[in-house]
């Protein structure tokens, strides 16, 4: 069997690694330049590669083809592999064919990153010996190759969910749906949707899907179309007689027949967005069997993700914040929502489709300045200049932080919450935020 994997990246080389562990003629194909540290390990394990091209004979042979998330079905090379009827897959389809341990999937436009890391951390604490995989950390194949965990918990974007044929998660979650990454999807809301319902489209009457109930669109979408999985909500608004539920004090899980709850004021993240990502990961620690004094105590020392809302520094009582990897609307939204001081909003990048118009209510309330961090930010200046009194354009994250040093005031705060992807100035929402945090540390 001839497997080719396009993409020289994390999933495409843990990929190349299970496959050749599983037998397979393995060939690796990168349009781009492959990292030193990737190309040391094909080395090692003796797989063939190249980088700056797709050659056409060495990749059309193939029995199946792994297509990292990154890469477009619109690109040349996978129109030419279709039309081969050559099947393309993502590597969460290709490992979980060599895994029979459970995997926990979770999806969503916002919170997906914060609710897997949460996730993990409780059923860690509770015992298990469970792995972190798909959009973070070791890649899936590599982990499944290495053979270390007994189930693993999966953050799962639309793209990886594209390529899914029969992958079946125990306990899919999905934290909310807003439009995001509409590029890929010909623009079209509807796409996007059915993408990240992908997650349940294989799951039986023994499995459960999280899903928010308060998301209109996820709401909209159960009410159209069956699942088999057995249906788990929860909700800020309403009192849930099954499923986990938030009023001002605390939030109350009702899983099985067995009552949790938590003051509100002991979670260690911040936020109504955190509150609705505890609830998730705890209704899957629940029907994971984890104690619920561990569930307690995970939930309370729980340190939180790096460039998700992250307090860098308080300078001259002006508060920074790292919050790069809001790269929609939406996520930029519950950012804005949390603020609770004046605020002077780092924005600004490449744009996917972006509609500004829902944040105007929180951008009245709480922004006194706007300071553009992109190349384009025509579309940012035209849908805020006259909403906010001063705004500014900038091109670099040094300068962007020291305007925003000269505006603030005692008291405010500095966020960083882009709501667009890093591509036009920085190499990803990483880099974003660890340029920002470093020229706040060289203030």
């Amino acid at each position: 069997m001839r497997l080719v994997v396009l993409g020289g990246g994390e999933s495409g080389v843990g990929t190349a690694i299970l496959g050749k562990k599983k037998g397979y003629d393995v060939f690796v194909s990168d349009f781009g330049e492959i990292k030193n540290n990737y190309k040391e390990v094909l080395l090692l394990n003796q797989i063939p590669w190249e980088e700056k091209q797709h050659t056409e004979e060495l990749i059309l042979n193939a029995d199946v083809v792994m297509k990292s998330p990154g890469i477009p079905d619109k690109s040349n090379i996978v129109k030419k592999i279709i039309k081969k009827g050559v099947h393309i897959i993502s590597e969460i389809e290709f490992a979980s064919q060599f895994t029979d341990f459970i995997t926990i999937g979770i999806t969503g436009s916002n919170g997906k990153t914060t609710t897997t890391m949460l996730t993990h951390h409780l059923l860690k604490q509770g015992g298990m010996n469970i792995g972190i995989a798909g959009n973070i950390g070791k890649s899936f194949a590599w982990q499944v190759a290495e053979n270390k965990f007994e189930a693993y918990v999966l953050e799962l974007s639309s793209f990886q969910l594209d390529g899914i044929i029969n992958y079946r998660p125990h306990i899919a979650v999905m934290t909310n749906i807003s439009p995001d990454h509409l590029d890929r999807y010909n623009y079209d809301y509807d796409l996007y949707i059915e993408a990240k319902f992908r997650i349940t489209k294989n799951q039986t009457e023994d499995d459960y899907f999280i899903y928010d109930d308060d998301d209109e669109a996820i709401v909209k979408w159960l009410s159209e179309n069956k699942i088999r999985a057995k249906k788990i909500p929860f909700s800020l608004i309403k009192k849930l007689d099954e499923g986990a539920y938030a009023d001002e004090q605390n939030i109350t899980t009702h899983i099985n027949n067995e009552e949790f709850t938590m003051a509100i004021n002991e979670l260690a993240l911040e936020g109504k967005h955190n509150v609705k990502n505890a609830m998730a990961a705890t209704t899957v620690a629940q029907l994971m069997r984890i104690r619920k004094e561990t569930i307690r105590e995970s939930l309370s020392n729980f340190q939180g993700v790096e460039h998700r809302l992250e307090k860098v520094l308080k300078i001259q009582n002006v508060q920074y914040i790292n919050d790069s990897k809001a790269t929609n609307v939406n996520a930029t939204f519950f950012a804005l929502d949390s603020m609770n001081t004046p605020t002077i909003w780092i924005v600004g990048g490449v744009d996917k489709g972006n509609d500004y118009s829902e944040l105007m209510p929180l951008v009245r309330e709480k922004v006194k300045g706007i300071i553009c961090l992109g190349v384009d930010n025509s579309k940012i200046m035209k849908a805020f200049e006259n909403v906010v009194d001063v705004m500014i354009e900038t091109a670099s994250m040094t300068d962007a932080v020291k305007i925003a040093q000269r505006m603030a005031e005692k008291g405010d705060t500095v966020l960083l919450s882009p709501a667009c992807a890093s591509f036009d100035l920085f190499e990803n929402y990483e880099d974003r935020g660890k340029q920002f945090k470093n020229a706040v540390q060289n203030l």
